[in-house]
């Protein structure tokens, strides 16, 4: 069991039989009244977001998962496979399942794979990614590292905000837990 006072960005509950995952979540204090933690609660299975309210303090059912490393292969249609770094086994993941990091995949990229009784429940991008630009308007003369933004679309299709003054084919260091643009990478 764990507290919904322990609820984190990326912890797993079981809830009506379901498993959920926590995407997002606020302890508030009202001014009268019991204080709650706030929820928004991804559904693993069903892919379906929904928002939950607990009561500070209320027990849940956790649930454990195992994560590995893996390297993405290759995409074959709808589907990642991504082969275990010590056992070399390979497992194919649904687009469902890959979800959002998708956006950031490249072959040969290390990720984290959950795993609930042995199967594929959701990848993890590296935390921090290089990829080049291919795509972005052309800076103006004059443009500062304290100027404005723009958008960029990377080499994987996502698409971030950049500094005026970076260039198509320069290489960018991204944070994939906000989609923050970190720094050019030499």
């Amino acid at each position: 069991m764990i507290s919904s006072n322990d609820l984190r960005k990326g912890t797993v509950i079981r809830l009506d039989g379901e498993l959920y995952k926590v995407i997002w979540f606020q302890h508030h204090k009202p001014g009268k009244g019991g204080a709650v933690v706030r929820t928004k609660l991804k559904n693993l299975l069903r892919d379906a977001v929904v928002e939950k309210t607990f009561r500070a303090g209320e027990d849940l059912e956790d649930v454990m998962i195992e994560t590995r490393p893996a390297q993405l292969l290759y995409k074959e249609g709808q589907e990642y496979v991504f082969m275990d770094t010590e056992t070399y086994e390979q497992f194919h993941v649904p687009e469902e399942v890959v979800d959002e990091a998708s956006k950031y995949l490249k072959n040969e990229m290390i990720c984290d794979l959950s795993f609930y009784d042995g199967q594929v429940i959701s990848v993890e991008p590296p935390m921090f990614v290089e990829l080049e630009i291919v795509e972005t308007d052309p800076g103006l003369r004059g443009d500062t590292v304290s100027g404005g933004s723009k958008p960029a679309t990377l080499e994987t299709g996502a698409v971030v905000q950049v500094p005026l003054f970076v260039q198509v084919g320069e290489k960018i260091r991204v944070d994939t837990r906000d989609d923050r643009y970190i720094e050019r990478v030499k």
